[in-house]
């Protein structure tokens, strides 16, 4: 008797070393369901859990780019998307994170640019940046990349807070204030086309403002991470003809204590099956290996180093830790 027990036992634990150990389940800190990081995150999600073994992942929404940077720099989530302008002034402890440097972090990649979107009614009379002063405005959600650059592409045109009446509100709010005629125009700086603003072109007729050739110089000097952009014509109902205004590359990082080879297989697997986020949206059309080489403003983790590597592209000395 005792012998059949000793030998269930060593079975037991036979059975107990050989089952996988239980999957890791990682989180992706996105921003509101009305912008393009929680689907895209979505997106990511799955393509972890499809293609990591040991591991799953799930998007969270949150308040976006500078809640993000918290929340990797403090182990809160492991995966975050966010502005490069917020991503580099937390990683370099300047702007809205002075006294607060956020060095604990690292890039996987640049995933696609958010470019700044300023809405109004066709109705409104608000022609020009100028037209502003005065007006109520959503700038943004509290704590969110397009805040930042709001205020950083108005101020860079003389224009504050003091100017306008503002509100923060993320997109789906900001969409409908602007539908129920609560405010008079709103910033999004997101991937185009976005749902909250496709929804609103709908059933409202809208206009994109556009920026003068100064204003975006302007907007360049005051954040070395603006670039030009042009909104293509058709992009959402009611858009005529190109709109220029600046736009901003996202990035997807993490903590600087990832495991290597973890942060390795999700960069695998972002660009490997890139064509599974394009049809989730198309923003990650932009999902590439040059865009991520390029456009990335703080070191990436070694990880990401060695997926790049294996590609033979060539990687900015800026990008190694």
């Amino acid at each position: 008797m005792k012998l059949r027990n000793l030998l269930s036992a060593a079975a037991a634990a036979m059975i107990l070393a050989a089952a996988p150990a239980s999957a890791q389940q990682l989180s992706i800190a996105t921003g509101g369901t009305g912008g393009v990081y929680y689907p895209y995150g979505g997106g990511l999600a799955e393509l972890i859990s499809k293609y990591i073994d040991g591991s799953t992942a799930v998007a969270e929404v949150t308040g976006a780019s500078v809640e993000n940077m918290g929340l990797i720099s403090r182990g809160d989530s492991d995966i975050a998307i966010g502005l490069a302008d917020t991503v580099y002034a937390g990683f370099t402890g300047t702007g809205k994170f002075e006294d607060r440097k956020l060095d604990n972090v690292r890039a996987l990649a640049s995933i696609y640019p958010n470019a700044v979107q300023i809405v109004t009614m066709a109705d409104s009379g608000i022609n020009t940046l100028a037209d502003l002063k005065g007006k109520r405005v959503s700038v943004g959600a509290p704590g969110s990349g397009t805040e930042v650059s709001a205020k950083t592409l108005l101020e860079a045109n003389g224009i504050t807070y003091d100017d306008i009446e503002e509100q923060r509100l993320n997109f789906n709010e900001t969409a409908d204030a602007l539908r129920d005629g609560d405010i008079d125009a709103g910033f999004w700086s997101v991937g185009p086309p976005t749902s909250s603003i496709l929804n609103l072109a709908t059933t409202r007729d809208i206009k994109l403002i556009a920026l003068t050739d100064e204003e975006i110089v302007a907007a360049l000097d005051a954040e070395p991470t603006f670039a030009p952009y042009a909104l293509r014509k058709g992009i959402y109902d009611g858009v005529e003809a190109p709109v220029n205004t600046v736009s901003t590359p996202n990035v997807l990082f993490v903590n600087a204590e990832m495991d290597e080879d973890l942060a390795y297989q999700i960069t695998k697997a972002l660009f490997e099956h890139v064509d599974e986020l394009i049809a989730i949206h198309p923003a990650a059309n932009d999902t590439t290996v040059d865009f991520a080489l390029n456009s990335t403003p703080i070191p990436m983790h070694p990880g990401a180093l060695r997926y790049y590597e294996e590609t033979g592209s060539p990687i900015p000395p800026k990008l190694y830790p």
